[in-house]
C-alpha cells in the first residue's frame, strides 16, 4: 500500500500527516526525519487499527495541495506500507516532491 503524505516546513522545522490517515503526523528537524517518523506513523497507525477491528482505508491515489502564505514550503511524497506486515516494513519511496511555485517578495 502506497499513502501519500504532506510535509509542512516552518521555520526550522517540518511536520507532516496523512489525508487518507486523520491523527497520523510527525514533527522533526528535517524533511528526511519527518519522512522516517511519519514512516513508523503509519506503520503503527494501520497495526492499531487492524488490531481494533478498524477497516483500513483504501490508499487516495492523488494527494491535491494549494500553496498559502502561512506555510514556507510544502511537499508532496509517499510511503509504501507492505499490507497486513508489521510496523518494520514500512519505509519511504521516494524523494520529496517540492511544487515549483513562485513566491511574493515582502
Amino acid at each position: 500500500m502506497r499513502f501519500l503524505i504532506r510535509i509542512y516546513r516552518y521555520g526550522e522545522d517540518y511536520s507532516a500527516m496523512v489525508p487518507d490517515l486523520p491523527g497520523c503526523v510527525a514533527a522533526a528537524e528535517s524533511v528526511e526525519k519527518v519522512r522516517k517518523l511519519i514512516t513508523e506513523a503509519v506503520g503503527l497507525h494501520l497495526e492499531l487499527m487492524r488490531e481494533s477491528g478498524e477497516k483500513v482505508p483504501t490508499p487516495s491515489p492523488v494527494l491535491n495541495f494549494a500553496i498559502d502564505e502561512t506555510t514556507e514550503e510544502k511537499y508532496g511524497s509517499w510511503i509504501e506500507v507492505a499490507e497486513g506486515e508489521p510496523v518494520l516494513a514500512a519505509r519511504a519511496t521516494s524523494a520529496a516532491a517540492k511544487p515549483k511555485t513562485q513566491r511574493k517578495q515582502r
